[in-house]
């Protein structure tokens, strides 16, 4: 289920960072942008790109940005049917700040790396409760 869209925003000082955000927020927009950036691609070519993101997700995600405006979808009469995707010309638009993110992102990778919790399972003390 997609979530709940803006409607209108409180017009303070934040608003438009608020409405810019609002439409690449989450987890897989910015990547999905990132990728139609170099080309259209279809369906399962994102998906080979952006590896961890699941066929519902995908579909949801780019739901939205066609909705948005930053994604357009074209469908091709043939069998089986061809759908496409591209970024639109207000997607175009975002190009210098997928860059910026995917440099900052680039430069601060050690930062990431540095805060990921440990996939190492912590041992209970041996005089823990319950464990004798």
């Amino acid at each position: 289920m997609a979530k709940a869209r803006h409607s209108r925003f409180d017009c303070n000082p934040g608003c438009a960072v608020e409405a810019a955000i609002s439409l690449i927020d989450g987890k897989w927009k910015s990547v999905i942008l990132h990728h139609l950036l170099s080309g259209t691609a279809r369906f399962n070519e994102i998906r080979r790109l952006v590896p961890g993101l699941t066929p519902r997700m995908l579909t949801n995600q780019l739901r939205d940005l066609e909705i948005d405006g930053l994604v357009t979808r074209t469908v091709f009469a043939q069998v089986p049917p061809k759908v496409e995707y591209s970024v639109s010309e207000l997607g175009r638009s975002l190009a210098p700040i997928i860059e910026a993110l995917r440099i900052w992102g680039t430069d601060n990778m050690a930062l990431f790396e540095k805060h990921k919790p440990s996939m190492v399972k912590s041992q209970p003390a041996p005089d823990a409760p319950g464990l004798s």
